[in-house]
């Protein structure tokens, strides 16, 4: 434990920490991009990142602003499993950017935009000595040697760790433009020589038990243009175990005395795969070589992890964001023939997204994304559908008043009518679900037209997608193809842009399910590779039904976030005995209704039989209540907790 009570860190990591903006287009360059996607980066924060998705408890030393963008990173770090006690928001400075173009030649164009950036604002009084101390091992980086505060820090770390017995890691990371030795459009250049570079990193290599560089790195750190008489020069500075990082044939170690040729030094294969985007490839085999350093793995064996998170990372867009779980890495390894274009491989995307975002492990949502049972209500009452809208800004509010502090809380909304509710609740914390489908179609349509992933972009990233679907085994032939195939769409554009999906499934009218219905329309969705984060499903008061369809979910898809129990307008003592039901089957974590809390509530608001104090307080207390309903739901003989 460290002296502040928290878990002591494997791993403290003290260097660069940015905002990464990649260009969308690929091929171009940066002056002719158009959009790009924001990510964290920075080598030491990319490093932090991709070990604590392998399990390793990794801390960041760093800086960031006192704005926006820190708390991005900040949010996104914590989010990784990253500990970030130690990362300080700077008042006066900000989160620096990074725009990169996506293109093959020219070393993948970039700017650095720092000037005074927090980062590199890092001083000797950020560094806890106690925390160093109780840590595994620390890694510095090159960059922050080229400024004097963070430069004091560093050197003011590694002697920390030098005294606690603390194994002190050196990922080389050169970048010239940060030395003023390239010019700001020359960001990408990856070596120029200079002998004020290579006395700085000389400065450090005593010190360190593993240094790490590309071929360009250990080339100015040995102060020769000579990669073999490089290595030579580093090793009569530090007894580290030197790693060189050769591309796309992996790495070699140096682990004593350097051999008279490179090649003589301890390699495994590397892993033959499509290049699409080399940056980020580097931390990403740091990643995997400390993942297994740390755990006193054989150096083949950290060789082999550090591969195989270089050759899945260089498949993706971006840096911290492709960096590969402990799942991914497993089932990549475990491929007998692995495919030359990692993005092609359905299952390995799926790990991705799966493993690296977290679920609530149980939902009990506030369903009020109704539009057409609202207008309907409305034109009977004579009250004039502008006054839905009025409506939906106050069952939002009902929600917040009781899932405050609730981490199961959700609220479902559309856009339509629910445009003001949803501005309201967006990033308040809560989880929140939006209709992207247009009520009652059938086939379904997509509100915004039918290019429904550009819809999804025009969206918060917070906003999980949820398509309602009337569907039946026996659809009409002419009906059936055309709604697989567009929500075969919808899915695609969830995936490319990084969207949760929650799919509902209700027989349409008319039409009534059989015990095996529902189990098998989510099965032939599965066959067509649609695989949603979560099912939102009709009730039913038949263990038995809820047991098939989990017996799906779990054969196709063991990492589903679970069932949602809908309601269908039902009344208290039918929904009882389907939440009974349910949670006879452990997939089953919680429930979406609407019309079955605010209903009736929202009726007599519509007619002027009561305000609008009084319809929150109606709303909020029969949202309430069907929480301790679903909390109650095992009574009967149902264990409890079956459904969490």
């Amino acid at each position: 434990m460290s002296e502040d009570g928290q878990r002591a860190p494997d791993l403290v990591c003290i260097g660069r920490t940015c905002v990464d903006l990649y260009a969308e287009q690929e091929g171009a360059p940066l002056e002719d991009v158009q959009s790009f996607r924001k990510y964290v980066g920075g080598s030491a924060t990319n490093i932090a990142i991709g070990t604590a998705r392998l399990g390793v408890r990794s801390a960041m030393l760093t800086r960031v602003g006192a704005e926006q963008m820190g708390r991005y990173v900040r949010r996104t770090l914590s989010e990784n499993g990253v500990d970030t006690s130690r990362v300080r928001l700077d008042p006066e400075r900000l989160t620096p950017y990074v725009l990169l173009a996506v293109r093959e030649s020219e070393g993948f164009p970039r700017i650095f935009a720092y000037g005074a950036a927090a980062d590199m604002a890092l001083g000797e009084e950020d560094v806890d000595l106690a925390f160093i101390a109780s840590s595994k091992a620390l890694l510095v980086t090159g960059t922050p040697l080229s400024r004097p505060g963070p430069r004091a820090a560093t050197f003011k770390a590694i002697r920390a760790a030098r005294e606690a017995g603390t194994s002190v890691v050196f990922d080389l990371d050169y970048r010239p433009v940060f030395w003023g030795v390239a010019s700001h459009e020359r960001g990408g250049e990856m070596f120029v020589e200079s002998e004020k570079v290579t006395e700085s990193y000389r400065a450090a290599l005593p010190d360190c038990d593993l240094v790490v560089g590309t071929e360009e790195e250990v080339r100015i750190a040995g102060g020769s243009a000579d990669t073999l008489e490089a290595l030579r020069s580093i090793r009569k500075e530090s007894g580290a175990v030197i790693v060189l990082k050769v591309g796309a044939m992996g790495a070699v170690v140096f682990p004593e005395e350097i051999p008279e040729s490179v090649e003589d030094g301890v390699r495994v294969p590397g892993f033959p795969v499509e290049v699409f985007n080399s940056v980020g490839a580097g931390d990403a085999f740091m990643s995997g070589f400390l993942s297994g350093w740390l755990r006193g793995e054989p150096l083949e064996e950290c060789l082999r992890l550090g591969n195989a998170c270089g050759a899945i990372v260089v498949s993706r867009h971006g840096c911290s964001p492709a960096m590969p779980t402990r799942e991914e890495l497993e089932y990549f390894l475990n491929l007998e023939e692995k495919p030359r274009r990692l993005r092609e491989d359905g299952w390995l995307s799926h790990l991705h997204r799966v493993t690296t975002r977290k679920s609530p492990g149980e939902l009990r949502v506030l369903a009020i994304d109704h539009r057409w049972q609202l207008e309907e209500a409305a034109d009977e009452l004579g009250a004039g559908r502008g006054r839905l809208r009025d409506l939906k800004v106050l069952l939002g509010r009902a929600f917040r008043r009781v899932a405050e502090d609730d981490e199961a809380a959700g609220v479902l909304l559309d856009d339509i009518y629910g445009d003001r509710a949803l501005e309201e609740l967006t990033g308040s914390g809560f989880w929140i679900a939006r209709a992207v489908e247009v009520a009652r179609s059938r086939p379904v349509e997509f509100v915004g037209g039918p290019n429904v992933a550009a819809t999804l972009r025009r969206w918060p990233q917070e906003h999980v997608v949820k398509c309602n679907l009337y569907m039946h085994p026996q659809d009409d032939p002419e009906i059936r193809p055309l709604q697989e195939q567009r929500v075969i769409q919808l899915y695609d554009a969830c995936v490319q842009n990084d969207r949760r999906l929650l799919l509902e499934v209700q027989a349409p009218q008319g039409m009534q399910y059989d015990k095996t219905s529902v189990a098998g329309l989510l099965a032939r969705f599965y066959e067509l590779g649609v695989r949603p984060d979560w099912w939102k499903l009709p009730p039913n008061p038949d263990p038995e039904v809820w047991r098939g369809i989990g017996d799906v979910v779990r054969r196709h898809d063991p990492y589903c976030a679970g069932l949602l129990v809908l309601g269908q307008g039902l009344e208290e003592e039918r929904l009882v005995r389907s939440f009974a039901a349910a949670s006879s089957e452990p997939l089953c974590r919680g429930f979406a209704i609407g019309r079955s809390i605010y209903g009736e509530a929202a009726r007599r608001w519509l007619a002027g039989e009561i305000g609008d104090g009084e319809l929150v307080s109606s709303v909020a207390e029969g949202y309430g209540r069907m929480n301790e309903l679903w909390r109650r739901r095992s009574e009967g003989g149902i264990r409890e907790g079956a459904a969490g």
